[in-house]
């Protein structure tokens, strides 16, 4: 066999021990034996509601279980295949068996990323939140850049953005924006883009010329839908409404229908402006603190089953989860993963999918790289 066919089936193993990992091979072949036998027990569809549940967790370890195993079988035979084209000196069917090695390697890759967003919040609509740090115009007008950048993501694949809330800094840029991305997955894709970014850059602001490092963070969570309970007391959150940012002239807000909600317990504040009532914009804050406290239990979640820590930290030097470098050259790196580009134009532009998907894969349970950052 040659080499490069030698690779590629070590990475397919790779993908699929990975696939194994993400399924918790024996406790899903046990979980789906047994809800193969509820399913055929008198009462199951006695509710309704309970049953499609279980239906499509049982759908969702079945479909699981045969992509590995015809994975398996179809690499085993096409191995095999070779072997026997050697034996018979047949380059045909070497070569055959080599396409079909290579097609394997492109399916493990499109069932790993289904994989990655089976998450319980996977599916659902998510809100991504866009903070400036410390450094006045330079870090506003970064986090403006990133709202931009994730706008374009979201536009080029197919979703819906809706600003609902927006601070202007002083000169340019923002302090922060909340926006609400609508689309199949969005919550699952986005998810690992919480953390600190940092830009390299000749300043447009300064007039001397210099190189600047600016910070801003991301954060996201997703939209809960009705099947989530989330439970909120009222009189564990204080209410304010305020006068919402226009842009002067006849289409300025006159009146007080920003809302902004601020959970005592948690400390976790949501503000929301992006309609003219007082009434809707108090009811999409209701949603996005649902979602944020419901974040919140995730993100326990998967501390304690991962012992990670939150990604959500000072937005400053040291605690950056990806660079965007744009002088003295040109170059963006993911600190956690490793994968690079040399055009961060088209990232800013949006191009952010080999990134999403290698963050993704680690927390399939990929390894862990240490990456250096970069001047």
């Amino acid at each position: 066999m040659r080499a490069e066919i030698e690779t590629i089936v070590d990475e397919i193993k790779q993908g699929i021990t990975l696939l194994r990992r993400h399924l918790d091979w024996d406790r899903a072949q046990r979980r789906l034996l047994e809800l193969n036998a509820l399913s055929e027990t008198q009462n199951f569809w006695d509710d309704p509601q309970k049953a499609q549940k279980l239906m499509r967790e049982r759908q969702g370890l079945e479909d699981g279980i045969n992509a590995v195993l015809t994975s398996e079988r179809e690499l085993a035979d096409n191995i095999e295949l070779i072997e026997l084209g050697e034996m018979e000196n047949d380059p045909s069917i070497i070569a055959e068996a080599e396409a079909a090695i290579v097609a394997l390697k492109g399916d493990i890759r499109k069932r790993q990323v289904n994989s990655m967003l089976s998450g319980e919040a996977d599916g659902n609509d998510t809100y991504l939140e866009v903070h400036a740090g410390a450094g006045g115009t330079e870090s506003q007008d970064w986090a403006n850049i990133l709202l931009r950048m994730y706008t374009r993501w979201a536009e080029k694949s197919g979703r819906k953005v809706e600003l609902l809330e927006v601070h202007d800094g002083e000169e340019a840029g923002i302090k922060s924006a909340t926006i609400l991305v609508k689309g199949e997955q969005s919550y699952g894709w986005l998810k690992t883009e919480s953390g600190v970014h940092r830009l390299v850059r000749i300043s447009p602001y300064d007039s001397a010329a210099r190189r600047h490092t600016s910070f801003a963070s991301i954060w996201v969570y997703p939209v809960v839908d009705d099947s989530i309970e989330i439970e909120i007391n009222e009189s564990d959150c204080r209410i304010d409404t305020y006068r919402a940012q226009g842009a002067g002239g006849q289409h300025i807000n006159t009146t007080d229908s920003a809302v902004r909600i601020t959970h005592i317990p948690s400390g976790i504040v949501v503000q929301c402006q992006n309609e003219r009532s007082q009434h809707k914009n108090r009811a999409a804050a209701w949603d996005m603190l649902r979602s944020r406290l419901y974040e919140a239990e995730l993100e326990r979640r998967e501390a304690a089953a991962m012992a990670t820590e939150s990604t959500k930290k000072d937005i400053g030097w040291g605690h950056q989860i990806r660079s965007y470098v744009m002088q003295p050259y040109q170059l963006v790196k993911d600190l956690r993963t490793g994968v690079e580009s040399t055009s961060p134009q088209d990232v800013l532009n949006g191009d952010l999918n080999e990134f999403m998907e290698a963050a993704l894969a680690q927390r399939l349970g990929g390894p862990e790289v240490k990456v250096d950052d970069i001047d």
